[in-house]
This record gives C-alpha cells, sequence and structure tokens, in this order.
C-alpha cells in the first residue's frame, strides 16, 4: 500500500512535500495509518488532535495514546478538549455535527496562529460510499453524489482511493496500534446503521461493489464538471454584472428547457432555501422579492436582480462641510469651485455656490421627498414619481441618494438636479459636484 500511497502523492498531491502539514489524528486505525506513511515522507508534519469528551475516559485515553506516540516519535502535538453536548444544545445541532463544526474551527484557527499550509484527514473509500448513501437518502444533486472531495481550499484528504480492508491489512503488516472507538459499534448513527449493515449486503451482493462505486463516482463528477461548464457558458449569455449586483435576463433565461437548473446552479452559494420560491418568481409581478440571510432576488419587469443586503443605515445622514473637497462614504464625490460649466451629465452637477448652505446633507431619499427636477421650470414633482418615471427597480431606488441644502434637495444623485440651485446669467461662483 505504501507504493500505491507514494505514487498517489506524486500524481495528486506533489505540492505537500514544500509545506508544512497537519495531521489529523483521532488515534484510529484510518488516522493511525494515514501518520504512519506520511511519517515516511520527506514533509514537515505535526499532528492535531480532538478530545470531544463524547466517551469519558475513553475520550482521554486516546488523547494520551496519540501523545505518547508523537512523543516517541518526536512529532509536534497539538490538542484540545471540546465540551461538545453543550455546544450542541446551545446551538441546536446533532452531536455529529457540532463536533465537525468544533473542530475545522480550530483547524483553520491553527493554520493562521502556527502558519501551517494544509491540514490531511483519514477518510477513505468506505467513508466516501456511506457518505454517498446518506446523501442519497436525504435527497440531492450531483454535488451530494461525487462524495468527499479530495481537497477542499486547505483540507486534504490523501486516503480517498484506498478502502477500509486494505488500510486494515497495512496496519496489520506493520503491526501498527491503534486506539478501537467504542460509538463506532453502535447503531445509533445513522453512519453506523449503513456501516454495518447496508454495506456489507451490497459487497455480498458484488464483491467488487466498492471499486464499481469509485468508477460511478468518477463518471458522476465528469458530468458536474460538464454541467459547471455548460452552467460557465449560458451564465455569459444571461448574467450582466453590475457593481455588486447581478442581473439575469429572464427573456434569455426562459428560452432555456431546464432553466431552473442553471437558476439553482448560479444562486446556491448566495445562501437562498426557498427554491421552489425563486422558480416561481421567474413569473411573478415586478416588485416580489426572497430574501436569504446576506442577499435578496428581486423580479423587476423581465429581470431578476442579485443584490447584497444594504449594510448602510438608512435612516443615517452624513455632512458636508464647505471646505471640504471630497466624500469617501458612503459614496464618492468631489466638490470643486469652477470657473465655467464643461461637461453635461447626470454623474456631475453645477450649482450656483452662493445659493448652498452648508454643511450640505447626504442621505436616502424618503417616500414624501418633493423636489423641482432641473428644464421643468419651476414646477415641483415627487421624487417617487421621478423613480417611476424613469423605470427604476426597488434596488435602484433603494441605492439612490440625495443631497440637500438648508432641507432643500439639490440634487437626486446620479439622476436629475434641482432646478433651483441652477446657475444663472448672474451666477459669479460656480460649484462643481461630481459622482466618481
Amino acid at each position: 500500500m505504501f507504493s500505491k500511497f507514494q505514487d498517489h502523492i506524486v500524481s495528486r498531491f506533489l505540492f505537500l512535500r514544500n509545506n508544512k502539514l497537519f495531521l489529523a489524528v483521532s488515534g484510529g486505525l484510518d488516522s493511525m495509518v494515514l501518520l504512519h506513511l506520511m511519517q515516511q515522507l520527506p514533509c514537515e508534519i505535526a499532528v492535531l488532535h480532538c478530545n470531544f469528551q463524547l466517551r469519558g475516559l475513553e475520550s482521554f485515553g486516546d488523547q494520551d495514546f496519540v501523545r505518547e506516540y508523537c512523543d516517541q516519535h518526536k512529532i509536534p502535538f497539538f490538542t484540545t478538549q471540546f465540551d461538545t453536548e453543550a455546544f450542541a444544545k446551545d446551538y441546536k445541532l446533532s452531536t455529529q455535527v457540532a463536533a465537525r463544526e468544533l473542530r475545522y474551527s480550530w483547524f483553520y484557527e491553527l493554520l493562521e496562529t502556527e502558519d501551517f499550509d494544509f491540514i490531511l484527514t483519514a477518510h477513505h473509500a468506505d467513508d466516501n460510499l456511506e457518505t454517498f448513501i446518506i446523501n442519497l437518502t436525504r435527497g440531492t444533486g450531483l454535488d451530494g453524489l461525487v462524495g468527499i472531495p479530495e481537497q477542499n481550499d486547505n483540507i486534504v484528504r490523501p486516503l480517498l482511493p484506498f478502502s477500509r480492508d486494505e488500510i486494515l491489512k497495512y496496519a496489520e503488516e506493520n503491526k501498527i496500534e491503534w486506539r478501537e472507538d467504542s460509538s463506532n459499534a453502535s447503531n445509533k448513527y445513522l453512519r453506523n446503521k449503513i456501516r454495518h449493515d447496508l454495506v456489507p449486503m451490497l459487497k455480498e451482493i458484488n464483491p467488487n461493489f466498492l471499486h464499481a462505486f469509485q468508477k460511478t463516482q468518477s463518471y458522476l463528477q465528469e458530468s458536474r464538471e460538464m454541467a459547471e461548464d455548460a452552467s460557465i457558458m449560458i451564465y455569459q449569455q444571461v448574467a450582466k454584472e453590475m457593481g455588486n449586483d447581478i442581473h439575469f435576463d429572464l427573456n434569455q433565461l426562459k428560452k432555456l428547457p431546464n432553466y431552473k437548473s442553471y437558476l439553482y446552479q448560479w444562486l446556491n452559494e448566495f445562501g437562498f432555501l426557498a427554491w421552489n420560491d425563486i422558480y416561481d418568481l421567474v413569473e411573478s409581478q415586478s416588485g416580489k422579492q426572497i430574501f436569504s440571510a446576506e442577499f435578496r432576488l428581486l423580479k423587476n419587469r423581465n429581470t431578476l436582480i442579485l443584490s447584497p443586503l444594504a449594510e448602510v443605515n438608512e435612516t443615517e445622514e452624513y455632512l458636508i462641510n464647505e471646505n471640504q473637497s471630497d466624500v469617501n462614504f458612503p459614496l464618492k464625490l468631489s466638490l470643486c469651485n469652477v470657473g465655467h460649466i464643461t461637461i453635461d451629465s447626470n454623474k456631475a452637477i453645477f450649482v450656483d455656490a452662493e445659493k448652498i448652505q452648508f454643511p450640505l446633507v447626504l442621505r436616502k431619499w424618503n417616500e414624501g421627498d418633493v423636489f423641482h427636477p432641473f428644464g421643468m421650470n419651476g414646477k415641483s414633482k415627487k421624487v417617487s414619481k421621478l423613480f417611476k418615471d424613469e423605470k427604476l427597480s426597488l434596488i435602484e431606488k433603494e441605492k439612490t441618494w440625495i443631497l440637500c441644502s438648508d432641507n432643500q434637495i439639490v440634487w437626486v444623485i446620479g439622476i436629475r438636479q434641482d432646478e433651483r440651485f441652477k446657475i444663472e446669467t448672474t451666477t459669479n461662483n460656480i460649484l462643481k459636484i461630481e459622482l466618481q
């Protein structure tokens, strides 16, 4: 097995040889074999051990066992203890999910504080099969069927091609000691039920079932990669990125026979859960929206607009003082005196400086705001009516800022200047205000 493992490292993870590696070692069969294998490679390694305090003295026995092994072989050893049951209760998690959250949080913390590069875990082919079956029983897409990844971020799993039988045989041949986890014998957890009852039955039906499963997963992985490639190509035709927002053209999207699959592929990473509501949004009336924890998806006419939720306090006001030439938050403006008007653009306005009273106020628009649009000969208009005429989406309205002087609107920024502050033939001092 070592020769096969060595070839696997060379072909898939050659970069590990030049980096500092943590090995997650529980003291069980799989992790002790991984540790033994890695000791024979020219790598700088250290061991991480988590004591979840779920099995009383047995948990502390595991901790002492791994520590003694590391002391004997002069391997740096890091350990921590968790009150896993209390954490699970506080956050309403299963014990297994709580242990995973605690473990990986600690792992990533140590990567930074100890200046290590990667963490290796001892997941193997049978673990992958069990994960596949668990996901299958719960309902899943391709992501759930391709199983445990060989690498994600700084976590590497070099034993995935190897079966539990191969690992056991290697341990016996090399007289490797390990600790048995008593909880593995219990069918309390779903994974153990699958391991003890279902998988042996599948292997009885087909002695080469694990190998056949690995081939199937390889085909599924290829299918997922093909789907991702297609998703990227279609995204370029349907989506347009505008600042922090993404606009999806519904006319183009609905031409696709399976547009729901593409929407899932594009939106899955943004934390949305109500997928049927999202699919219904395509045919909903304009203005309807769906939220995740950090994002919003809005139907605006023939467009779906994905945008991050606003972080600026909607009631906040920002003052611009008389001698201030630049504003950097919540948006960027520049103010300067000029001798004449040089451009005509919604990104800049030119006002009679003598009509302005400082400090100017920068704020979000309010429902009752009224101003006198430039070019309308002094007639007033509600800002909300301006938005309707300009056909602004709800998100665009929410992002609009108002510049005021003495409670009078000077500029609906980026859209329309107010008539009352315009340049006259008698103007002596011109102030240019520009949106950067």
